[in-house]
C-alpha cells in the first residue's frame, strides 16, 4: 500500500514524519480544497473554493444550491485526476457548517464518503 504524508504535516510517535494511507490522503486533499480560500496560496492564487466566505451570506435555498455547485466545481477542478465527485451536500446547523462529499477514487474505483464540520464564527 502506498503511503502519503499526513495533513497537517506532523511528527509521529517514532519521531518521523507521519504517513497515511490512500483513504485518509484523499480526505486530506478534499479538506484542503474546501477550506482554503482563493488567494491563500502564493504560487496558486486560484486554489480553493471560498467555502468559508459563503457562510456569511444570508441562508437561502439558492445559496445552498450555489454553494454545492461551487464546492463540486472546485473539487472537480483540483482533484479531477484523483476522484470523481458523485455527491456534495452542504448544510448549516446552528453555528456549524457541514459538508458531505461522496466520491470514487479513479485509481481503484473505491467509493468513499468524507464529512467535514467547521465552526462558523458568530
Amino acid at each position: 500500500m502506498k503511503r502519503h504524508l499526513d495533513f497537517p504535516v506532523h511528527v509521529d510517535g517514532r519521531g518521523r514524519l507521519a504517513l497515511t494511507g490512500p483513504d485518509d490522503h484523499v480526505r486530506d486533499m478534499i479538506h484542503q480544497v474546501l477550506f482554503t480560500s482563493p488567494g491563500e496560496r502564493v504560487n496558486r492564487p486560484d486554489f480553493g473554493c471560498g467555502l468559508l466566505q459563503l457562510v456569511f451570506l444570508p441562508n437561502s435555498e439558492p445559496l445552498a444550491i450555489a454553494t454545492q455547485f461551487t464546492v463540486k466545481s472546485a473539487l472537480q477542478k483540483w482533484l479531477g485526476d484523483v476522484i470523481q465527485v458523485d455527491e456534495v451536500a452542504v448544510t448549516t446547523e446552528a453555528s456549524t457548517l457541514r459538508v458531505k462529499v461522496v466520491y470514487r477514487r479513479l485509481l481503484d474505483g473505491v467509493v468513499g464518503t468524507a464529512t467535514f464540520e467547521q465552526a462558523i464564527p458568530s
